[in-house]
Protein backbone atom coordinates (compact mmCIF):
# COMPACT_ATOMS: atom_id res chain seq x y z
CA UNK A 1 0.00 0.00 0.00
CA UNK A 2 1.67 3.22 -1.02
CA UNK A 3 2.57 6.16 1.77
CA UNK A 4 -0.49 8.57 0.70
CA UNK A 5 -2.72 8.36 -2.17
CA UNK A 6 -4.41 12.09 -3.63
CA UNK A 7 -7.37 11.49 -5.49
CA UNK A 8 -8.84 14.52 -7.82
CA UNK A 9 -12.08 15.60 -5.62
CA UNK A 10 -12.87 18.96 -8.03
CA UNK A 11 -12.10 18.90 -11.46
CA UNK A 12 -10.71 22.26 -10.98
CA UNK A 13 -7.60 21.34 -9.28
CA UNK A 14 -8.92 20.16 -5.59
CA UNK A 15 -7.52 16.88 -4.03
CA UNK A 16 -8.11 14.38 -0.84
CA UNK A 17 -5.05 13.13 -0.26
CA UNK A 18 -4.86 10.15 2.63
CA UNK A 19 -2.63 8.18 4.65
CA UNK A 20 -2.42 4.14 5.32
CA UNK A 21 -4.81 4.86 8.77
CA UNK A 22 -7.26 7.20 6.69
CA UNK A 23 -6.35 10.55 7.85
CA UNK A 24 -7.15 13.01 4.96
CA UNK A 25 -6.10 16.67 3.93
CA UNK A 26 -7.50 18.84 1.51
CA UNK A 27 -5.17 20.62 -1.13
CA UNK A 28 -6.38 23.02 -3.48
CA UNK A 29 -5.57 26.23 -5.18
CA UNK A 30 -7.15 29.87 -4.55
CA UNK A 31 -9.77 31.07 -6.57
CA UNK A 32 -7.81 33.84 -8.16
CA UNK A 33 -5.57 31.05 -9.73
CA UNK A 34 -8.40 29.01 -11.10
CA UNK A 35 -9.15 26.82 -8.04
CA UNK A 36 -11.79 26.10 -5.70
CA UNK A 37 -10.09 27.42 -2.41
CA UNK A 38 -11.22 24.81 -0.17
CA UNK A 39 -8.26 23.45 0.89
CA UNK A 40 -4.40 24.01 1.97
CA UNK A 41 -2.32 25.17 -1.05
CA UNK A 42 0.64 22.68 -1.83
CA UNK A 43 3.50 25.29 -0.71
CA UNK A 44 1.59 25.85 2.51
CA UNK A 45 1.67 21.79 3.00
CA UNK A 46 5.46 22.73 3.64
CA UNK A 47 5.63 25.25 6.03
CA UNK A 48 2.53 22.98 7.97
CA UNK A 49 5.56 19.99 8.04
CA UNK A 50 7.58 22.31 9.34
CA UNK A 51 5.65 23.01 12.25
CA UNK A 52 4.75 19.66 12.87
CA UNK A 53 8.27 17.97 12.75
CA UNK A 54 9.67 21.08 15.01
CA UNK A 55 6.67 20.54 17.09
CA UNK A 56 7.41 17.21 17.91
CA UNK A 57 11.02 17.84 18.59
CA UNK A 58 10.19 20.52 21.03
CA UNK A 59 7.36 18.42 22.67
CA UNK A 60 10.14 15.73 23.07
CA UNK A 61 12.71 17.74 24.13
CA UNK A 62 11.26 19.19 27.16
CA UNK A 63 9.80 15.93 28.40
CA UNK A 64 13.24 14.65 28.51
CA UNK A 65 14.25 18.25 30.35
CA UNK A 66 11.21 17.56 32.73
CA UNK A 67 9.59 20.98 32.23
CA UNK A 68 5.90 21.13 32.18
CA UNK A 69 4.62 22.47 28.79
CA UNK A 70 0.96 23.33 29.04
CA UNK A 71 0.58 25.05 25.42
CA UNK A 72 2.88 25.17 21.92
CA UNK A 73 1.79 27.69 18.99
CA UNK A 74 4.03 28.08 16.19
CA UNK A 75 3.61 30.41 13.48
CA UNK A 76 5.31 30.74 10.50
CA UNK A 77 5.31 33.27 7.36
CA UNK A 78 7.86 33.17 4.62
CA UNK A 79 8.39 34.90 1.44
CA UNK A 80 9.14 32.82 -2.11
CA UNK A 81 11.75 33.66 -4.84
CA UNK A 82 10.09 36.55 -6.87
CA UNK A 83 9.62 36.13 -11.10
CA UNK A 84 10.72 32.34 -11.28
CA UNK A 85 8.01 29.34 -12.49
CA UNK A 86 9.48 27.10 -9.92
CA UNK A 87 9.41 29.73 -6.76
CA UNK A 88 11.25 28.19 -3.75
CA UNK A 89 10.68 28.95 -0.45
CA UNK A 90 13.23 31.89 0.09
CA UNK A 91 12.51 33.09 4.15
CA UNK A 92 10.89 31.37 6.40
CA UNK A 93 10.77 32.63 9.97
CA UNK A 94 9.12 31.21 13.02
CA UNK A 95 7.72 32.24 15.96
CA UNK A 96 7.31 29.53 18.65
CA UNK A 97 5.13 30.24 21.86
CA UNK A 98 5.26 28.31 24.66
CA UNK A 99 3.48 27.94 27.83
CA UNK A 100 4.12 26.12 31.40
CA UNK A 101 6.59 25.76 33.82
CA UNK A 102 9.63 26.07 31.20
CA UNK A 103 12.88 27.55 32.17
CA UNK A 104 12.95 30.24 29.25
CA UNK A 105 16.54 28.71 28.78
CA UNK A 106 15.32 25.16 28.15
CA UNK A 107 12.60 26.61 25.73
CA UNK A 108 14.93 28.36 23.55
CA UNK A 109 17.58 25.08 23.87
CA UNK A 110 14.34 22.77 22.63
CA UNK A 111 13.31 25.13 19.80
CA UNK A 112 17.67 25.45 18.92
CA UNK A 113 18.13 21.67 19.11
CA UNK A 114 14.88 21.14 16.85
CA UNK A 115 15.26 23.45 14.02
CA UNK A 116 19.23 23.00 13.96
CA UNK A 117 19.59 19.47 14.59
CA UNK A 118 16.91 17.20 14.48
CA UNK A 119 14.15 18.44 11.98
CA UNK A 120 14.31 16.91 8.81
CA UNK A 121 12.34 19.50 7.36
CA UNK A 122 13.90 22.42 8.36
CA UNK A 123 17.00 20.79 7.03
CA UNK A 124 15.21 19.29 3.52
CA UNK A 125 14.09 22.93 3.04
CA UNK A 126 17.24 24.48 3.80
CA UNK A 127 19.35 22.15 1.96
CA UNK A 128 17.10 23.63 -1.36
CA UNK A 129 17.83 27.10 -0.24
CA UNK A 130 15.60 28.38 2.03
CA UNK A 131 16.94 30.35 5.43
CA UNK A 132 15.23 30.03 8.47
CA UNK A 133 15.14 31.93 11.08
CA UNK A 134 13.13 31.72 14.72
CA UNK A 135 12.47 33.57 18.42
CA UNK A 136 10.91 31.55 20.89
CA UNK A 137 8.87 32.99 23.63
CA UNK A 138 7.83 31.80 26.88
CA UNK A 139 4.98 32.07 28.73
CA UNK A 140 4.74 35.49 26.54
CA UNK A 141 8.55 36.85 27.21
CA UNK A 142 10.82 36.56 24.67
CA UNK A 143 13.75 34.57 25.22
CA UNK A 144 17.03 35.76 23.84
CA UNK A 145 19.87 33.44 22.78
CA UNK A 146 20.37 31.15 25.76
Amino acid sequence: MPLLTAALTDPDYGFDVADQSGHTLRLDIPVDQGGGGTGFRPMQILLAGLCGCSGVDIVSILKKQKQTLEGLQIHVDGSREQGKDIALWEDIRLEFRLTGAIEPSKGHRAVALSIDKYCSVAETLRRAGARISWEVYVNDVKVENA
